[in-house]
């Protein structure tokens, strides 16, 4: 990777803050990948990163002071200087202490006042351990924090400091690096290209005031969509019943049904270069909804139910040379029912989650998912942030598109 991005970052000024975990042994790589890279990097150390590296190891690949203390250049009133001298910002080992307190908008250290401070575009390297990762309050915080704009890269799964197993490893710093590049070069590979993302729910009648729904609050299709129309693509989102703020740049379509979602998607197919259909659409709608109100006195109704539109399946059958992506909510056999639907629906990509475990899936932050592809190059199960997975997705619709139509 470091070869790959050789001078890529020439001059850019890289904010590297270091916290407090022992993860932080690994940042002294990263400063080594971004200086390789071109990068002019400036080391901003928490006092609990002192206990865990010594600031002359990051002075050293760096090869300036290291920064620690608010008071370290009083007369410079160092953290504005730190934040507007910054191209862009990274943290990395990001403990769980530092999501809460950006999140929270605090600041009482240098770190953390300079971030708050800075404008430029952030780079969050979580790590902790899965407990702490898996924690509501850190969710909220991380779903905080990309909301805002910062990029999320991991955590991993593997070994931990306590000797366990499990989501909360640093992500390795070529990794780290590679967000960077993309966010410093603005990376605009889909520019041109028209993409329409489903998101969140559908609501089917049961009378004016009861409906069939599901747990999904959109959070997996408003990413991918954010992510496309970041890097340059026409967006259209066409999203069932959700509490989310529009993305930025991305036309948006609220529906209410799987059927008025199926003619918005199918309305706009035929000039799309992509569908990515991530919205959890229902498979089965009441027969018969009722005009009024049903009364509980009369009773527990009786519901006919017929099949709901499957509109991937339409999708599939319609192709000319569009790419399709399908998500897959499952909690039994995750591979075999996805690569049914992969070949049934005709589709160029799925993205299978597992639901039902704790931190993942409807409503959180992260999934745990695999990327199946119709050519065979798999992305395995794995614990991913959802900004994250939009990112990899992305990355999948650049090197389809550039084998499909023009």
């Amino acid at each position: 990777m470091a070869g790959e991005v050789a001078g890529s970052l020439e001059r850019r000024r890289v904010l590297l803050g270091v916290t407090g975990g022992i993860a932080a042994y690994k940042a002294a790589h990263l400063v080594r990948l971004l200086t390789q890279s071109g990068a002019q990097v400036q080391v901003v150390m928490t006092p609990s990163a002192l206990r865990f590296v010594g600031a002359a190891t990051f002075a050293a690949l760096s090869r300036r002071p290291v920064c620690s203390d608010v008071f370290d250049q009083p007369e410079a009133v160092l953290h504005v200087r730190l934040a507007c001298e910054a191209d862009v910002a990274v943290v990395a080992p990001a403990t769980a202490n530092l999501l809460a307190k950006l999140a929270h908008g605090l600041a009482d250290d240098l770190l953390t006042s300079t971030l708050l401070e800075a404008t430029c575009p952030l780079v969050l390297a979580p790590a902790m351990h899965s407990g702490m990762w898996h924690h509501p309050a850190t969710r909220r915080n991380v779903g905080t924090l990309v909301e805002r704009g910062a990029v999320v890269v991991g955590p991993s799964e593997g070994p931990l400091a306590a000797g366990d197993e499990g989501v909360g490893r640093m992500s390795e710093p070529e990794e780290i690096l590679a967000a960077v590049v993309r966010e410093l070069e603005a990376i605009q590979d889909l520019k041109g290209r028209r993409i329409v993302v489903t998101a969140g729910p559908t609501h089917e009648p049961i009378d004016p005031v009861r409906f069939l729904a599901n747990r999904s609050t959109g959070k997996m299709g408003f990413a991918v969509a954010r992510e496309a129309a970041r890097r340059g693509a026409e967006v259209t989102l066409v999203t069932g019943p959700v509490s989310l703020p529009d993305p930025p740049g991305v036309e948006v379509v609220p529906v209410e049904t799987a059927g008025e979602m199926a003619a918005a998607v199918t309305d706009r197919y035929p000039r799309a270069d992509a569908v990515v259909m991530a919205a959890a659409v229902a498979d089965w709608r009441p027969k018969a909804p009722s005009l009024e109100k049903l009364k509980k006195e009369s009773g527990p109704p009786s519901l006919a139910l017929e099949p709901a539109t499957d509109i991937l399946a339409t999708l599939g059958k319609r192709k000319e040379g569009q790419v399709l992506v399908g998500f897959a909510a499952e909690t039994g056999d995750f591979e075999d029912e996805a690569r049914r639907k992969l070949a049934e629906k005709n589709l160029d990509l799925i993205v299978v989650n597992e639901v039902g475990r704790p931190g993942t899936g409807f409503g959180s932050d992260s999934n745990r998912a695999a990327i199946l592809a119709r050519e065979g190059d798999d992305t395995p199960f794995r614990e991913w942030a959802k900004a994250e997975l939009a990112r990899a997705v992305c990355d999948r619709l650049v090197s389809l598109l550039s084998t499909s139509r023009a």
